[in-house]
């Protein structure tokens, strides 16, 4: 299931989560425990439970809530969701230490370190970008951010989802055509640690990096554009973003 800003439940968890930045930690409990009773599939209902789970009061609330969102996660299947899990297992391991169940603590510490391999997503991946390359290309790290002025980047980034990748496109330094190449990775890659876990739990955009060269193996020329307006938005969030990119 693709990841969409424009879902009802993801826009009242982005609510709760706002509700929570100003410290309205009692509305932002209302606000994530409406999108769990709105919740109609299993993936609004693992990022609904998700949230809930944060603010619940008790270990024993906290760890049926976490177990509810782990419940759902695992009957979506999705890479996206999967990339949670480590977190996921982790938080539960650690109230199950709380309630001095160590056995069930032990078991789900092992699972969390059991999903922090390599990324599993097996693609397609997209790259987008304002450059005009051509099939065969190789697009390699070292260039310079388009997030962040002077940075030159370690590493090159690439998404499974090519509404994602025609964001970075439209968001992309230079005054060339917004491209959205179709890429294979060459190495090993890895989540992108930006984005993971950092709002939403695990890599629902999946995005990742690598420090091996992208392959361009074709070129995407339908996806959902972002209006003038959205875009300008987009803009003005990354200019007032102070966090450090993890580079």
């Amino acid at each position: 299931m693709e990841f969409n800003p424009g879902n009802r439940i993801v826009q009242l968890c982005i609510q709760g989560m706002s509700a929570e930045d100003n410290a309205n930690t009692e509305k932002a409990g209302e606000i994530f425990l409406q999108a769990w009773n709105e919740a109609t599939n299993d993936f609004e209902k693992f990022l609904a439970a998700h949230f809930v789970a944060r603010h619940q009061q008790n270990t024993p609330d906290k760890l049926k809530w976490l177990e509810a969102a782990l419940a759902s996660a695992l009957k979506v299947n999705d890479d996206g969701v999967n990339s949670a899990l480590p977190a996921l297992y982790s938080n539960i391991a650690k109230s199950y230490e709380e309630l001095g169940d160590a056995d069930n603590a032990k078991k789900n510490n092992d699972l969390s370190v059991s999903f922090q391999n390599n990324p599993s997503d097996k693609g397609p991946f997209y790259h987008g970008t304002r450059a005009d390359v051509q099939i065969g290309d190789m697009l390699i790290p070292g260039f310079m951010s388009n997030y962040k002025t002077d940075l030159q980047m370690n590493h090159i980034y690439f998404t499974a989802l090519a509404n994602g990748a025609g964001l970075a496109a439209a968001l992309a330094k230079g005054d060339g055509y917004e491209r959205v190449y179709i890429v294979e990775p060459t190495g090993t890659f890895e989540n992108d640690p930006n984005v993971t876990d950092k709002k939403f739990p695990g890599n629902p955009t999946r995005s990742y990096r690598t420090l091996a060269p992208l392959k361009v193996i074709g070129e995407l020329t339908d996806w959902v554009r972002q209006t003038p307006e959205d875009i300008q938005k987009w803009r003005d969030r990354l200019a007032n973003n102070t966090g450090e990119i993890i580079n």
